[in-house]
Order: C-alpha cells, then sequence, then structure tokens
C-alpha cells in the first residue's frame, strides 16, 4: 500500500519542489560551510544563498542549452551517456561560478575553495537522491 499527503499540478509540484529543495538545500549547506570555514552562520549563510540563486539560474539556463543541442544534434533518448554528460557538464559549469566565489568569500585559496566546493558536491549529490525520494512519497503528480 502506497500512502502519500498531497496530489499536485505538474507546475505546482515544480514549484514546490524548488522551494523545498532550495530552503533545505541553503540550510544545511551554512551548517557544511559553517564546519569547512570554521566561521559562523553569519558568514556562511549568505553565501550558501548566493550559491543557490546561481544553482538555480544555472540549472534553467543550462537545462534550455542542453535541450537546444539534444535537438540540433537530434538526440532522441535519453541514454546513461547522455545523462552522464548532463550531469558532469551542469557540475562543471558550477564549480566555474561557485570556485571564485568562495576564494573571495572566505579569502582562500583555489585548493581550500575547491575542497569546499567538492564537499558540497558530494553532499548534494547525497540530498538530491535522498530529497527526490522523500518528496515523491509525500508529493504525487496529478495523472491524466
Amino acid at each position: 500500500m502506497e500512502f502519500t499527503l498531497f496530489t499536485l499540478s505538474p507546475l505546482k509540484r515544480r514549484l514546490v519542489y524548488v522551494a523545498l529543495f532550495e530552503f533545505f538545500a541553503i540550510l544545511l549547506s551554512t551548517l557544511i560551510l559553517m564546519l569547512i570555514s570554521g566561521g559562523d552562520a553569519q558568514q556562511s549563510l549568505p553565501v550558501a544563498t548566493i550559491v543557490s540563486l546561481i544553482a538555480v539560474i544555472w540549472n534553467f539556463l543550462y537545462n534550455t542549452l542542453f535541450e537546444y543541442l539534444e535537438r540540433r544534434l537530434h538526440v532522441l533518448t535519453r541514454t546513461v551517456k547522455v545523462r552522464m554528460v548532463h550531469a558532469v557538464g551542469f557540475e562543471a559549469g558550477l564549480l566555474a561560478f561557485t570556485l571564485p566565489l568562495y576564494m573571495y568569500w572566505y579569502n582562500v585559496g583555489l585548493w581550500m575553495a575547491f575542497t569546499m566546493v567538492a564537499a558540497l558536491m558530494i553532499f548534494f549529490l547525497l540530498y538530491t537522491f535522498f530529497f527526490t525520494l522523500l518528496f515523491d512519497k509525500v508529493f504525487t503528480l496529478v495523472r491524466a
């Protein structure tokens, strides 16, 4: 027996997903950045919020570009290889945007900033997987 709490239309479901995902991502990222940097929430919360905003904007732009390229290259099936290219491209872009931010914000060198980004990427890999599993249990999609 499957138990769900809310059934939402596709648009409402996407909006709720992004809002909840980013809310918890900012909170958890703040804690991780506090641990890594040895700083406090006043230092880490703003950068976690900025990175979240960058990630949302980059996600929209990257997926728009990726889908455009799929059409141009006549990619008909999203194989594992296509998904791997998609994931690596997204993360590489996010790294390029956030690495200088961490270097500037925390006044650290390239290696320390890279360590911060890498730690957060590992966290987000797990966070996304478990968040999505839980989200799918709580918020179902209206089926036509």
